[in-house]
């Protein structure tokens, strides 16, 4: 295995750990943006405000996602990995 083997398949894993954690982050600064235009509207400052429902509406995104997060998981090993692993 050459260098530019193992670069490549480190370049395309961490592409595919940006595109699993997008849907995640994404979802996490929306919520936290509109929990904290809201703290602003009603001039409330509770901590536990802005966590619960971030860490909620990001279990549901991850709930919703485990599907296409696993196959692009799966679909990396098997593509990427295991042909490298076996010499090809």
């Amino acid at each position: 295995m050459t260098e530019a083997a193992i670069f490549d398949a480190l370049r395309q894993a961490i592409w595919i750990a940006i595109q699993m954690s997008a849907p995640l982050l994404i979802v996490a600064l929306i919520a936290g943006v509109v929990i904290g235009l809201l703290q602003a509207l009603t001039s409330v400052q509770e901590m536990t405000l802005t966590f619960v429902p971030k860490v909620g509406a990001m279990l549901a995104v991850f709930w919703v996602s485990m599907s296409f997060m696993t196959s692009t998981l799966i679909t990396f090993f098997h593509a990427v990995i295991l042909p490298q692993i076996a010499g090809q």
